[in-house]
């Protein structure tokens, strides 16, 4: 295929993805109001009271709700159309083999968002609550300032969990070589461990727990890297001695 259809056929995979989203976003506002009740409800203090501080806060409040709705949709179907862009370079076993990866996405990101949201969050917040006793205040809760400070930390991390499964497909695909990842050993490591100290309160422990899960996230993305990798070697060599043969 020439350059020029590759960049059009990318075009319409992107303008598919938007579409998707734009979709989920909608969908998304019809359900900003049950997960913001159910969220208010499981807050790590009871009897939770939200103020809005402006005329805007309710609305931009339910945009959050529905673009965290609709990344949900769209994350899988990104990585389906990625999948799709690169389809026709691929082998038969391979193109059944990447496939599998397209739920994973979905499947490592609620991961994530479960560990930030029921591990990560009620830590920072407990920390934050501390501070603001101790030195005499009054906790009076804005919703935007709450659900900015809850979507800051859930966010960053949900989409974090997505590196085995993203480094696993861009192997599959020969994107990435596990070799390149172990060159960006101290570079990755360095900024999860930034990620860590930003979104948890500036303590060792509560670092600690976030970063640590982090880089083991992604050593085990290396290492699935470097199996996918032989295997695509011996399924390769494999290939040529056929070839040979025949």
């Amino acid at each position: 295929m020439p350059i020029l259809e590759h960049i059009g056929e990318l075009r319409k995979r992107i303008l598919f993805c938007l579409i998707v989203f734009v979709l989920g976003l909608v969908g998304g506002l019809f359900g900003a109001q049950p997960l913001f009740d159910y969220l208010v409800a499981a807050a790590p203090v009871d009897n939770l009271e939200l103020n809005a501080f402006s005329p805007w806060d309710a609305i931009g409040l339910y945009m959050k709700f529905a673009m965290l709705i609709s990344l949900l949709v769209a994350l899988p179907f990104a990585m389906f159309q990625l999948w799709a862009f690169v389809k026709p370079g691929l082998a038969r076993k391979e193109q059944s083999s990447t496939l599998r990866y397209v739920p994973g996405t979905l499947i490592m990101f609620l991961i994530g968002l479960a560990f930030s949201y029921y591990v990560v969050f009620p830590m920072a917040f407990y920390f934050t609550e501390n501070v603001t006793h101790s030195m005499g205040l009054q906790q009076m809760y804005g919703v935007t300032q709450y659900f900015s400070f809850l979507f800051n930390i859930l966010l960053p991390i949900s989409l974090l969990f997505e590196l085995p499964v993203i480094i696993l497909f861009l192997t599959r695909l020969g994107i990435l070589q596990p070799r390149l990842l172990q060159k960006m050993r101290r570079y990755a490591w360095f900024a999860l461990i930034v990620i860590g100290v930003i979104v948890t309160p500036p303590d060792f422990v509560s670092d600690s727990l976030v970063a640590i899960p982090l880089i083991l996230l992604y050593e085990f993305s290396v290492m699935l890297s470097r199996i996918a990798y032989r295997k695509k070697l011996s399924a390769k060599s494999a290939e040529e001695e056929d070839d040979s043969v025949a």
